[in-house]
This record gives C-alpha cells, structure tokens and sequence, in this order.
C-alpha cells in the first residue's frame, strides 16, 4: 500500500506541475523514477494517464477521471494518520491552505511563528491563487481548507474571520487627494488599474454595481502590481484594507464615500473529516493580526 501511495504522490504531482522534472524536483526523486512510477500504474491499470510531448505532458481523458480519486485516496490516508497520532498523543501532519495574497502576507506569518513553536512537527503548504481557484483545490481535495469571500459554495463548512474594507489607492499628489474620501462616481473616465483574474472580482462587481466606467489601462491579480503601477502615475486602484497594512510603495490611501466591504472567510469540504492538524490550524486562526 504504501509503494501504490507513492506512485499515486507522483501521478499528481505530475499533473499538477505538467512536468516529469518538476515533479521530481518537488519530491525529491530522480526524474527516471517518477516516470517509471507512473508507467508502472499505467500498466497495472490498463490505461494511459498521461500523454507525453516535448513541451511537457498533460492528462489523457482518462487521467482527468482518476486524479480527483487519486487525490481523495491521499487524503482518507492523511486523516487517518492524523487520528493515529491524535491516539498517540502526537500533534504531527501536514496542512494545505489555499489563500490569496493579502492573507498570506499579514496572517499566515503569525500563524505559523506559533503553531511551529508549539507544534514543530507539523508543515504546511500553501498555495496561492484566485478564488475560484481556491474554491475548485477544496473540491477536488487538492488542499484541506481555503480562505475565500463569502458567499462560498454552499456545499462547503464555512468559518467567518473578517470584514475586509476596500480602499481607494491613488498615486501621490492626484487631484483626489484632496478629499478626506473618494466618490465612485469620481472614478468615472479615470486612468484604472483594476485587480482581477478570470472570474469576476468585488472591484468589478462594484463598478458594475454603480454603473462607473473608469478608463481600465492594466488588469492584474497581484495587490503590489496594483501599488507600484498607481506609485508611477499610472492610475488608480481599489484593493483590500489587508493588503494595505505594510505598504512598501509612495501612495495615497483613501476611504470611498461609501463604504465597502469583503467578508474572508476559511472554508474546509467537511468539518467533520478535519485530521488534528487541520483543526489545529482553525484553532490557532484566533492569533491572526487584524
């Protein structure tokens, strides 16, 4: 059983990273052993996983219908080690958290710095990405649990941490800046650098919302892209309070007139199939930095 568990570590990570090399790299393999893994479940299922190319390799239709299995297998192994060492007395496993960047820059450091003094034996991997991104590794158990903004998917146990106000980020000495606040309407023809990547953000929403068409000149989902493209002059952003808490670039922050608002909440696929690591992670979400 374990020799099939690290054969199906390696088909996932495959898939996930698109390249034998990298897979590799990330297991600490040799890439001739990770090739042969895989080959090896391959033959011993009767299908092909993977199509290979010079450009990488990529799921056949068949792989696509085994990784979320795969996956969900790795997963009841994890919990039920987890519960073993629970019984044993040992706080010990691995936690997966997909989160984007404003709570990976301002909570997750303190997190850690205490669960690691506390409880050395266990590691984590974070993945960052967008939130539908977030929400698709927490359906296929690709990580344990995610922040998102509420709503989330209504299938999933969700746990509220935060209102998250937007601000308005200008670049230094705009016109706007004067005001203690910022109109919406102000933004109407404005040079805009708007923070979003594939699905609809709560800055477009809130433009959409408003009807407001500010003149969109860059589209990125980095927070600091954001900051360092309004330091120059090249327009004006609206991010997260979050994300504004240690800002490393010459801007002017303001409050739109009327407020705005994100609610970040964590969300896990069952609360009821947590490993003690998992839980003890949403245990110690309290000594985040707000």
């Amino acid at each position: 059983m374990e020799n099939n568990l690290a054969k199906y570590i390696a088909f996932i990570k495959t898939a996930e990273t698109g390249s034998f090399t990298r897979a590799a790299e990330n297991l600490n393999y040799a890439q001739s052993t990770v090739s042969k893994m895989i080959a090896d479940l391959e033959k011993e299922w009767g299908v092909t996983l993977l199509e290979r190319s010079r450009s990488g390799v990529r799921l056949t239709s068949c792989g696509e219908r085994v990784l979320p299995l795969a996956r969900a297998v790795l997963n009841d192994q994890r919990e039920l080690n987890g519960y073993i060492d629970q019984i044993n007395g040992i706080k010990a496993g691995v936690v997966k958290i997909g989160t984007f960047a404003s709570v990976a820059v301002n909570w997750l450091p303190n997190i850690f710095a205490r669960l690691c003094k506390d409880y050395p034996d266990i590691e984590y991997e974070v993945l960052l990405g967008d939130y539908d991104e977030i929400e698709r590794w927490i359906d296929e158990g690709r990580v344990d649990c995610g922040f998102l903004r509420t709503p989330a998917d209504p299938s999933f146990d969700t746990y509220f941490l935060k209102k998250d106000e937007y601000k308005v980020v200008l670049p230094p000495k705009h016109s706007l800046t004067k005001n203690s606040s910022v109109k919406l309407s102000s933004l109407n023809g404005q040079p805009f650098l708007l923070l979003e990547r594939g699905g609809k953000t709560e800055v477009s929403g809130l433009l959409e919302k408003n009807n407001i068409h500010p003149d969109i000149r860059f589209t990125t989902w980095e927070d600091f892209a954001v900051m360092a493209m309004a330091e120059k002059g090249l327009g004006i952003g609206i991010l997260p309070s979050l994300i504004l808490k240690r800002i490393p670039y010459n801007v002017e922050i303001r409050p739109l007139e009327t407020p705005y608002y994100r609610e970040i909440c964590l969300v896990v696929k069952n609360k009821n199939r947590l490993t003690p690591a998992v839980k003890m992670f949403i245990e110690y979400l309290r000594f985040r930095e707000e």
